[in-house]
């Protein structure tokens, strides 16, 4: 036999052998649809049927993915990251992962795309979960030349508990048939819809701030690989067509000219499959790229190419609807819009994988922003919470020298100057993370539409509550270093009291679990000195005499402030050298308060979300939810504290339920009211709270506008999350542990005059805010208003958060008011 006639066989074999390799690998791993034993989207899968569906695909195909479990939801759901890529990058896939971070470092020139795709944020926009199963099917079965060079990570499900809450819930309510009338029970949710996770957060909302554990858990992987290229998958309404990238403006000014044209890239390839379909779509409206939280801007400001895919559907679609076009809208449908569109991804980037790798490079490389450098000052709990979420990034910091620092100076808005320690915080735009500091820090975000999404005003300093400097120049510093010193607490028997002070919400964790345990707790409501030692109104004053009858009272005492790292003053004597002393009345003493938030129909899930989670997760304080449909028969004289989240209230606080509510604030009771509950509470209805009303452009008649003008006329009403400096009462119970200033971020322009009395923190006559974007009408309305305040009512309180010091559980400054509204105000 002739040497090329046996090369020709052997070519044969291979090629034989390696076909029916390929076919016995298709047919070992099933499609979607044969593993679950329904046809895909003629019904909704249940997620732990997801994560089998993809422990089957790991498992059959072994050499192109591997499965990560990063952790576990509120409600005990897995959470995993399917890398889906050749057999050889499998095999290499840390050396890859390796190489494309050294490149941010400037280092090596990899040429592997790394595409991640993020499904089901938010639980009610089901189908994505459905279709990336279609999705990492055709990857490995039939896409495997894109995976040569390209690295597809696929998180199936960011909001597990959300989506099961959802499908549960549809197929409980749905039809044995599915109804596409929109008016079917099955196209309605109740109050708890599936959007957000457990606590009712939108992790899209929560990328940066990273509160929940969901957000925790993926944000130590997403940033050990910082993706080149990252889809979010959404729905929408049903009406709406399909929404791709390019995105709207406003585009945050980092956004480099590449990240802007490679989207366009990007929607041309969507447009050529949607196109051949006939299948509508639009482009560079609505979804802007500024508010660093979501999956698209997060990604982006990490030098990748981020984006927002939203499909038509959302909770109301079920497994199919007419729409107000007449048109029947399926599961089916919503899923091969998406497949599409997750392929289409995959495909471009693999075309592109080398210039998507040089130009994530050239992202990293030194910027010339503005500002070098913010100087951080401030207590210390409030720096240490500032490093946590600064680590949960992977960005650096230093302390500062003693020294003079200058710059802009956020507490003024003007250039200033501050005397710095080595207590104080330094952080850098000269590091790998630099982008994402300039635009977590930078006082004032510039807009290039003031039409925006959400929030325009974000920044860490006003929301840690930190004295800044941002700086144009270097700025010297020394290492951080890790506090290893142990805390030694002393607990002197022949003490009179022991003296804690109050400033941060590390003191009201150690407070919380003090009630928790039965130790009395007492407060000075005014400063005191003692021994030499000075304390602020709020010190906190434990004495021996109150806990006499506490069994190991000491040794509880001594725990929980070693565990609390809260160091304690013994005092010998109740005798004060200035101020007054312990037995005075005006040193009170802390209820351990029985404390009851109400949810349902007339309060925002958001806000309720964000006070639940506040107590369970953050405070340690138990709280008791009073839903509405069983509201009449609670006895309120059972709780001490009742909170109004924001909502709408018109019909639930009726005469009756009104009247049984200021009754039990009359008898002793505390309400506290936030956001749109205060509206409820104004004129004689309520407890004589007044609405602020300024005469505006639209009140006249003859100022007509073109129908075109509208969005833009209505947005000199509005306040897109802007941030406001307060004057704040440090006397009032209210503002113990602040400093005179306070800057709140305000959401809205529904505005309340001062009180007669109990004003704690109110814009005075200044109503421009410092960063944000606030309507022009907006201002007059926001000068002179009260921000927080207090008023007695009978033996009880009410008590106003007109702005909300939990938004998002980011604001981190404000949350010790809400805890001085709890056990400070009495």
């Amino acid at each position: 036999m002739g040497f090329h006639k046996l090369y020709k066989m052997r070519l044969k074999f291979t090629f034989l052998s390696l076909f029916f390799s390929f076919l016995c690998f298709s047919q070992t791993i099933k499609s979607p649809s044969e593993f679950l034993g329904y046809e895909l989207g003629s019904r909704f899968t249940r997620h732990h049927q997801v994560v089998d569906y993809y422990k089957h695909i790991a498992a059959n195909a072994a050499s192109n993915m591997k499965l990560q479990s990063y952790g576990k939801t509120n409600e005990q759901r897995e959470l995993l990251v399917a890398f889906i890529s050749s057999p050889e990058n499998i095999q290499n896939l840390e050396q890859i992962r390796q190489d494309h971070i050294n490149s941010a470092k400037g280092q090596g020139n990899p040429s592997t795309a790394i595409v991640w795709l993020s499904y089901n944020v938010h639980g009610n926009e089901s189908v994505s979960t459905e279709a990336s199963m279609q999705t990492v099917y055709e990857l490995i079965t039939q896409k495997q030349a894109w995976l040569k060079n390209t690295v597809v990570i696929i998180d199936p499900c960011i909001n597990p508990d959300g989506r099961d809450r959802y499908v549960n819930r549809y197929n409980q309510f749905s039809n044995a048939t599915y109804n596409v009338d929109p008016n079917s029970k099955e196209h309605f949710e109740g109050w708890l819809n599936g959007r957000p996770n457990h606590y009712m957060f939108d992790l899209n909302r929560d990328w940066a701030w990273a509160t929940q554990v969901e957000s925790q858990q993926r944000l130590k992987v997403f940033n050990e690989w910082l993706p080149q290229v990252h889809v979010d998958f959404h729905e929408q309404g049903v009406d709406n067509p399909y929404y791709f990238a390019p995105a709207a403006e406003p585009y945050h000014e980092v956004i480099t000219d590449w990240q802007r044209d490679f989207q366009v890239t990007i929607g041309k390839n969507h447009a050529k499959y949607f196109d051949a379909n006939g299948w509508l779509y639009f482009t560079r409206e609505i979804f802007d790229l500024l508010y660093p939280s979501y999956g698209d801007t997060y990604p982006t400001y990490n030098g990748g190419i981020g984006m927002t895919y939203e499909q038509g559907g959302s909770g109301r679609a079920g497994l199919g609807i007419i729409t107000s076009n007449k048109d029947t809208l399926t599961l089916k449908d919503r899923i091969a819009h998406h497949h599409t569109t997750g392929l289409s991804t995959v495909e471009i980037s693999s075309i592109n994988a080398q210039k998507l790798s040089d130009e994530f490079k050239k992202f990293y490389a030194n910027k010339n922003f503005k500002y070098k450098n913010y100087v951080l000052q401030g207590n210390k709990d409030k720096i240490e919470a500032l490093k946590s979420l600064l680590d949960k990034h992977k960005i650096a910091y230093n302390y500062a020298t003693a020294s003079t620092v200058k710059g802009h100076n956020y507490d003024t808005g003007r250039t200033g100057s501050m005397r710095t320690t080595t207590s104080d915080l330094v952080v850098s735009t000269d590091q790998m993370k630099g982008t994402l500091v300039k635009v977590l820090f930078e006082p004032r975000t510039k807009l290039s539409d003031s039409v925006t999404y959400d929030i325009t005003a974000w920044s860490l300093p006003y929301a840690y509550g930190l004295k800044t400097i941002a700086s144009e120049g270097a700025v010297n510093t020394i290492p951080s270093v890790q506090d290893n010193l142990e805390l030694t607490v002393t607990i002197e028997d022949n003490a009179y009291a022991y003296i804690a002070d109050w400033n941060s919400m590390k003191d009201a964790r150690f407070l919380a679990e003090l009630l928790r345990n039965d130790i009395r707790v007492r407060y000075s409501e005014k400063p005191f000195s003692i021994e030499g030692k000075s304390f602020k109104s709020g010190s906190l004053i434990i004495t021996k005499l109150d806990n006499r009858n506490l069994k190991d009272f000491k040794s509880k005492l001594n725990a929980i402030a070693l565990r609390h790292k809260k160091q304690l003053n013994n005092a010998k004597s109740g005798f004060v050298d200035s101020g007054k002393d312990f037995g005075s009345s005006d040193v009170k003493m802390i209820p351990k308060a029985k404390i009851a938030v109400l949810s349902g129909g007339p309060t925002s899930t958001l806000s309720f979300g964000e006070i639940w989670h506040f107590f369970e997760q953050q405070l340690n304080y138990p709280v008791s939810v009073l839903d509405e449909d069983y509201f009449n028969r609670v006895n309120l004289s059972d709780y001490d504290i009742l909170i109004l989240p924001n909502g709408f209230y018109g019909s639930f606080l009726n005469e009756s339920r009104m009247k049984s509510i200021k009754d039990w604030v009359r008898n002793g009771g505390k309400l506290i009211a936030m956001g749109n509950s205060l509206r409820s509470f104004t004129g004689n209805k309520g407890f004589g709270l007044k609405e602020k009303e300024v005469k505006t452009d639209e009140d006249d008649a003859n100022n007509l506008l073109p129908y075109y003008a509208g969005e833009r006329e209505r947005i000199k009403n509005s306040i897109t999350g802007a941030i406001f400096k307060t004057k704040v009462d440090t006397s009032h119970p209210l503002a113990f542990g602040y400093d005179d200033s306070y800057f709140t971020l305000k959401l809205g322009s529904t505005t309340y005059e001062y009180l007669d009395y109990g004003n704690a923190a109110y814009i005075e006559g200044n109503g421009t805010p410092l960063s944000g974007f606030a309507g022009s009408n907006t201002k007059e309305k926001i000068a002179k208003s009260l921000v927080f305040g207090a008023q007695y009512q009978g033996r009880g309180n009410v008590v106003y958060m007109v702005d909300n010091p939990l938004f998002r559980g980011f604001w981190e400054n404000g949350k010790l008011f809400f805890v001085n509204a709890l056990f400070m105000v009495n």
